[in-house]
């Protein structure tokens, strides 16, 4: 077959996949043989499927092939022979015996007899070699290491383990861009072509002639506005060429659909003779035990846009030769362990009342923030905006509904506002980085703060966006500039400068007032879905040319959507004019209903309010409960009354953690629930609180503000200067491929926050427990010593400058995968089995300040041990690039929270330098210490970059989106640039 046929057939099997068509899938893939899916190997073998097993690998290897091929097989029947046995269905294991083993006889005759005397023994445990087998789930998942690493060093399966790097739906994009190079050889091309079907060229008909229907009328372009599909939104579209006046339809999907990434590649093993024998070392056999994947089990083709196809490395079989080389591979071992998949249960959600707050009138919209977990802003029925510390149960900001510049109002809100003097809240959120955050009021207008921690919270724009009811907001950030999104009783959305209140754009078509806003960023396109409470959805570019979709919400309900925290899955929740209530899960690509979750009820009082959770769990205020749902599985997870007290429709809000779930009462009040972590959280923060009011004698600490930006005071219409110095630039970082996505409410990605610190109070001796860290490396003392972001892995870095990394796997003993005391960790090397070593040519070991930095996604580490600076790739160890040879050495490292690819570096000299890794440039050069530098830490809301040094001086510099830091407010002796 020529090559460009293969590349076809790959792109057949990821059109079947996102299909779903997967029986097609795979039977596709075992009779081309070009491509291994070891996911569905995997999970064949794990549900003990042996015929479906031997058949997917007949498509690949025959067991005669080779010595690896013999040995898959072998061990592929053997546990299926000692399972028959096990259930002592001895018919079945002669069975097998006959059939299925006994081609083997022929190569070792001793072995099958030893294998056929297993049926006269009560349990086969009873043999020497087999004494250590468990149960059949765990035996299952040893043999299934020993078959992937078979797998991975067979010959004949080279190249056929990974999937090639497709980018998502490109089959589409292709068809998409045929159809454009048609329709621009078309005599008269029409603004909307004519698209009937794929079997044929594309014409458009005569000028005169009679209007064609919908060109999307194919599922597979699903491409063109009015109709009941999501078009895609994108560059590869078709007609986007064509000269007209009207809207272009642009049609890449909006969404592609996730890959998981393929087996991590294992040492090069080699197949030896057969047998039962469990190996001394048979540690060895776990040191690459699978991993759990949380992504989506049914999807396992990569893509382009996959992180893991730029960090894993692709596994190479060995040589031909191999086959005439003497071999010896250790037989399967049977320890006591395990590895399964974690499931999502109902002790993961926040179910446990800890606090109750008085908010004194009835809340209408809630938001935590985005970083401090614990902070909760509240909007309410008379135009109330608090902010909560809910963790102490203390109100740190309380303002009132009030016009702040009466007189530039117009005329319509200054006639309502004559008539009521209050408006009610419809909707409060905070902005990505938590600096900012708005309010939207039923009354015209909009308010936008500026939040400077504690209870500092000030006045920044008043903007009248719209005639009547503003029913929402959201931020997001279109051309690296941040905005706030609002729609209203107008039938308009309108896009605003934070900055400068300035209007960017308006979009028009909704025939009803708009009810909701939910901007989102993906595949390098910006859009809005929004909603109106005529059941209607539509989706809009920021380019003023009418909005791309236009369908029907379930039931033609009144709808809000949402995107889980990873951006790749779309949900809404809504409730009809009947107060019958949908929440669904839509295929982004088709515009379709994907799922369709049971337990709303059928007379819901208003609509229904939901949220959404860590890619794991939906929740949503109904019949007096709140209602919690896994994304994967449509029937309800749980309910719960939180106690009673709830109104029939509560609001309600997940923090970014999930730890934390606040929900509205009948007594204009709030509650707030907790899981496990959230109560640790709430006890810690309650027993700080308590402790600073003793030693302040009850007086409140507000939240310290460092360093000012711009000229800032709490009058009406104040200006924050240039407050875009605090909005974090939501790009991807270190090409990674991860945007952050424009999510409402809540933007930021997992890895792009600061993880709030769950301690425990120490005050018994049993509360403490030790564990010795399983060391093979040659044992140096260790200089430094740091938790990974995820909490899964301990990084060191030795006097010898090797570092060394520890991580916990999940299995059942560990379900979480983080760190503990009751499973040990894993000493882990790549397969390749380098080491991540500093840079210590002509370095003093003695005289050294050892120093290293973790970024906030855990995938690199920068460090230095007297000499050059190294950044290695934490998933492969590679050495990615070295800079800054001493002298001055570096003394401490911090990655910048938003952009892994800015460095502090404090230096011996008392310098500090701003290092820009992508363009390998020193960004700005500070002084202001007199001695080294010990310290330093960038602020997660502000941006600010705190320094200490040996000169037992602390000091501050704020940060401005120019190349070059803005001058400080000192806390110690001011910074200047050299």
């Amino acid at each position: 077959m020529s090559s460009l046929s293969r590349e076809l057939v790959f792109l057949i099997l990821q059109f079947l996949d996102e299909e779903k068509f997967k029986d097609t899938v795979h039977r596709l893939e075992k009779e081309s043989g070009f491509f291994f899916n070891m996911r569905y190997f995997e999970d064949c073998v794990t549900n003990g499927e042996w015929d479906e097993v031997e058949n997917y690998l007949s498509g690949f290897t025959k067991v005669d092939d080779n010595r690896y091929s013999m040995k898959i097989f072998f061990e592929i029947r053997k546990q299926k022979y000692l399972e028959a046995l096990d259930k002592h269905d001895h018919a079945k294991a002669v069975d097998i015996l006959v059939k299925d083993l006994k081609t083997f006889s022929t190569f070792n005759e001793e072995l099958f007899k030893e294998i056929t005397l297993l049926l006269t023994l009560g349990n086969f445990r009873e043999n020497e070699q087999l004494s250590k087998y468990g149960d059949t789930k765990t035996a299952r998942g040893i043999m299934l290491l020993e078959l992937k690493k078979l797998i991975e060093a067979n010959p004949l399966f080279r190249d056929k383990l990974q999937f090639p790097g497709l980018k998502n739906s490109r089959l589409r994009t292709l068809i998409n861009q045929s159809l454009n190079w048609q329709h621009q050889l078309c005599k008269n091309p029409r603004p909307n072509p004519d698209i009937k079907t794929l079997f044929t060229d594309h014409t458009c008909g005569q000028p005169n002639g009679s209007r064609a229907p919908s060109p999307a009328t194919s599922s597979l372009m699903g491409s063109i506005p009015k109709v009941g599909g999501f078009p895609p939104l994108g560059a590869h579209g078709p007609f986007q060429p064509a000269p007209a006046p009207a809207p272009t339809p642009l049609t890449p999907p909006l969404a592609g659909w996730m890959t998981n990434p393929a087996s991590v590649p294992h040492q090069t093993v080699s197949a030896g003779p057969l047998g039962l024998t469990v190996p001394s070392n048979a540690a060895s056999m776990l040191k690459h035990p699978r991993t759990p994947s949380t992504n989506n089990l049914a999807m396992d083709y990569q893509t382009a846009d996959s992180e893991h196809m730029l960090k894993r490395s692709r596994p190479f079989g060995i040589s031909d030769e191999a086959n005439n080389m003497p071999v010896n591979i250790l037989p399967i071992s049977y320890p006591g362990q395990s590895h399964t998949h974690t499931l999502y249960s109902s002790n993961d959600l926040p179910k446990t009342v800890v606090v109750k707050l008085a908010q004194g009138s009835a809340v209408r919209s809630m938001d935590f923030h985005p970083i401090q977990h614990t902070l909760l802003l509240v909007g309410t029925n008379i135009g109330d905006i608090t902010i909560w510390e809910v963790g102490g149960g203390e109100r740190l900001v309380l303002k009132n509904f009030k016009v702040w510049d009466l007189g530039s109002c117009s005329v319509p809100l200054q006639a309502s506002l004559a008539n009521e003097s209050t408006a009610s809240v419809n909707r409060v959120t905070w902005s990505p980085d938590g600096s900012i955050c708005g309010v939207a009021y039923s009354k015209h207008i909009v308010h936008i703060f500026s939040y400077y921690g504690g209870d500092d919270l000030r006045n920044h724009l008043e903007i009248e966006a719209h005639i009547g009811n503003v029913s929402d907001l959201a931020f997001s950030q279109p051309n690296k500039q941040l905005c706030i999104i609002t729609c209203g009783e107008d039938k308009t959305i309108k896009v605003w400068d934070v900055v400068t209140g300035s209007k960017q754009y308006t979009f028009d078509g909704h025939e009803a007032p708009v009810y909701s806003v939910c901007p989102h960023y993906k595949e390098n396109i910006q859009f809005i879905f929004s909603t109106a409470i005529d059941g209607k959805i539509k989706a809009w570019l920021y380019d003023n040319l009418g909005s791309r979709v236009d369908y029907d919400a379930p039931g033609h309900s009144c709808t809000m959507m949402a995107y889980s925290s990873d951006g790749t899955r779309l949900f809404s929740c809504g409730t009809n004019k009947e107060g019958e209530s949908y929440i669904v899960e839509w295929n982004e690509s088709e515009g379709a209903v994907k799922r369709t979750y049971h337990g709303l009820g059928k007379r819901s009082v208003g609509v229904v309010q939901f949220d959404t959770t860590k890619n794991r769990f939906l929740v949503a205020g109904d019949e007096y409960l709140i209602k919690f749902w896994d994304m994967d599985n449509v029937g309800m997870l749980m309910s719960t009354d939180a106690d009673g007290g709830l109104p029939a429709s509560p609001c309600i809000r997940f923090n970014k953690e999930g730890t934390l779930l606040a929900v509205s009462t009948n007594e204009n009040g709030i509650k707030i629930l907790a899981n496990a972590d959230g109560v640790r959280l709430v006890r810690l923060i309650e027993s700080r609180a308590h402790d600073a009011s003793r030693s302040a004698s009850g007086t409140v600490a507000k939240g310290p503000v460092m360093g000012t930006y711009g000229a800032s005071s709490s009058a009406a219409g104040t200006s924050i200067g240039d407050r875009s110095a605090i909005v974090p630039a939501m790009v991807g970082l270190n090409g990674d491929s991860r945007s952050m996505p424009d999510v409402k409410p809540r933007i930021l990605d997992d890895s792009d926050k600061s993880k709030v610190w769950k301690l425990t109070e120490i005050n018994e001796p049993s509360q403490l427990h030790s564990l010795r860290l399983p060391d093979t490396l040659l044992a140096v003392r260790i200089i430094r010593l740091i938790y990974t972001n995820s909490g899964s892995a301990i990084l060191v870095l030795t006097y010898n400058a090797v570092h060394k990394l520890w991580k916990w796997q999940r299995n059942e003993r560990n379900p979480t995968g983080k760190a503990c005391t009751s499973v040990a960790p894993q000493l882990w090397q790549p397969s390749s089995g380098i080491l991540m070593t500093n840079d210590i040519s002509e370095t003093n070991l003695e005289d050294a300040v050892p120093c290293f930095a973790l970024s906030k996604n855990d995938s690199y580490v920068m460090s230095a041990s007297g000499g050059k600076i190294s950044l290695f790739n934490m998933m492969t160890f590679k050495t990615m690039t070295t800079f800054m040879p001493p002298p001055p050495a570096a003394t401490f490292l911090a990655f910048h929270p938003q952009d892994n690819n800015i460095i502090a570096i404090g230096m011996e000299d008392s310098s500090i330098q701003i290092y820009n890794v992508r363009v390998d440039e020193v960004k700005s050069k500070l002084k202001g210490h007199q001695k080294k530098v010990t310290g330093l830490a960038f602020s997660n809301v502000l941006n600010v970059l705190v320094s200490s040094g040996a000169d037992a001086q602390v000091c501050c510099i704020i940060l401005s989106p120019s190349p070059h830091p803005t001058p400080p407010h000192p806390i110690s002796p001011s910074l200047t640039h050299t």
